[in-house]
């Protein structure tokens, strides 16, 4: 599959989402042919908000790598991220997005020393893309989402201490 293919099956996918929000379906399943051999499945679910897309051949390129987390371990089991006084939680519905563009650097990471109003990071909603700037200073001791993870409203996105 090209390159080019690629570029428009996300953009695709992520119609189907909006599709499925708009809509309030709570589940979507299409099949793309592109040739006798080569395929696009895609279902998007509302439930556990899970995604699943299944190419054949070539196999579907490699997910990208999960967020860094630091201070889990000192996170008691149960404990709710988003009661967490330096919670910052997402003030819309939209797709996370950690850099400015893919390949860029991330706008922070774990251990980095933010003031108020640095972007954390974009939230695209609607075709807008939404810097989340930081409410406070403080150090990033948690990231909760992963880069092209779906967000909810008030769901949280990173603890600043």
């Amino acid at each position: 599959m090209s390159n080019e293919s690629h570029v428009s099956d996300v953009a695709f996918i992520r119609a189907l989402a909006e599709l499925l929000n708009e809509n309030d379906l709570t589940e979507l399943s299409v099949k793309r042919e592109y040739g006798q051999d080569d395929t696009l499945n895609v279902r998007v679910s509302r439930r556990g908000e899970t995604v699943t897309t299944q190419v054949s051949p070539p196999p579907a390129p490699a997910a990208p790598e999960p967020a860094q987390t630091a201070g889990a371990a000192a996170a008691p089991l149960g404990e709710d991220p988003a009661s967490h006084p330096g919670a910052v939680t997402s003030p819309m519905v939209g797709s996370v997005y950690m850099q400015a563009e893919p390949g860029a650097p991330s706008f922070v990471s774990v251990g980095q020393h933010v003031t108020e109003g640095d972007t954390l990071l974009i939230i695209e909603a609607m075709k807008t893309m939404n810097h989340i700037p930081a409410p406070r200073g403080g150090i990033v001791t948690r990231i909760l989402v992963e880069d092209g993870a779906a967000v909810e409203y008030g769901a949280p996105l990173m603890i600043i201490e």
